[in-house]
């Protein structure tokens, strides 16, 4: 495994068996903090008097963004280590339907934060388990194919710590297998309204509730099934999931092995496959870029 920038053999075997792994302490915690003080300024929002957190979970537009490599290097090179190098990821401005542009830029992490101030302090804590609900695969815009390449990696930066019932993500890990099958299974295409979520995290026995300090990346497959969960902690908890675009499908049948990305070779570990010839056999839609 010698191959990889960042990631150690334990990472690494990590995400093949749990289908997630972890970089520790790999932010610049000032930036963080200086960030997270924009943003309560931005919500008008007084840092040190609950009384004037209003919302109780916002999503936020982004004021500042910044290239991982010079914030988070050893996020970068975990983030190239799982997808296969930089020139396997998307980066460029397209145009949106709306006359509008946006940037996919797998490279930069911006201030866009999840902010979880309170939701659901006043309700019943539920550990990861199917009864928590709202269970998901994320991409919501696009239809799924086993080798898609538009969320190519879910992934968790903690801008502040994300602790035991303070609003962290639920994840299935044994999702993760059910879900290639099931589109392995379905060459044509699944819409994202068409996935039986509920059907598979019944199926599921492994649960955990994702915990970090601030300053920790997490880095998670693609097809794992998550959920939020409620912040009775009443602690703001900021993190953001930037997305991790490829230029490309994945590839599941390359000729030397040794191609393969960490990526593509958790897909086939997850399908007991050495490699799959996988082709869709409907058009790729539901992204801008195929408007």
């Amino acid at each position: 495994m010698g191959k990889y920038r960042e990631l150690t053999d334990a990472q690494v075997q990590s995400f093949l068996d749990k289908g997630y792994l972890v970089v520790e302490n790999c932010l610049d915690l000032e930036l963080a903090s200086q960030w997270i003080d924009g943003t309560y300024k931005r919500l008008g929002y007084d840092k040190a008097d609950p009384s004037t957190w209003a919302k109780e979970i916002i999503w936020m537009d982004h004021s500042v963004q910044r290239p991982i490599k010079e914030i988070a290097p050893r996020a970068w090179n975990a983030i190239l280590d799982v997808t296969g190098g930089e020139e396997r990821l998307e980066t460029k401005v397209m145009g949106l339907p709306s006359g509008h542009f946006t940037t996919i830029d797998s490279s930069i992490w911006t201030d866009a934060f999840i902010v979880n101030f309170h939701r659901g302090a006043d309700k019943e804590w539920i550990p990861p388990s199917p009864e928590a609900g709202g269970w998901h695969k994320d991409g919501s815009y696009f239809k799924h194919f086993l080798d898609s390449r538009e969320q190519s990696l879910l992934t968790i930066v903690c801008w502040s710590d994300m602790k035991h019932q303070g609003g962290a993500t639920y994840i299935a890990p044994d999702s993760v297998r059910l879900v290639a099958r099931h589109l392995a299974a379905h060459p044509e295409g699944v819409p994202p309204g068409e996935f039986d979520f509920q059907n598979i995290i019944s199926q599921c026995t492994q649960f955990e509730e994702v915990t970090g300090k601030a300053g920790d990346f997490i880095i998670i497959h693609p097809f794992m099934l998550h959920a939020s969960s409620n912040n009775k902690l009443r602690v703001p908890r900021f993190m953001s999931n930037p997305p991790v675009v490829l230029k490309e499908p994945m590839s599941l049948n390359r000729e030397n092995p040794d191609d393969f990305s960490l990526l593509e070779r958790a897909t086939l570990h997850y399908l007991g496959l050495e490699r799959l010839d996988f082709q869709p056999t409907a058009p790729r839609e539901g992204a801008w870029w195929y408007v």
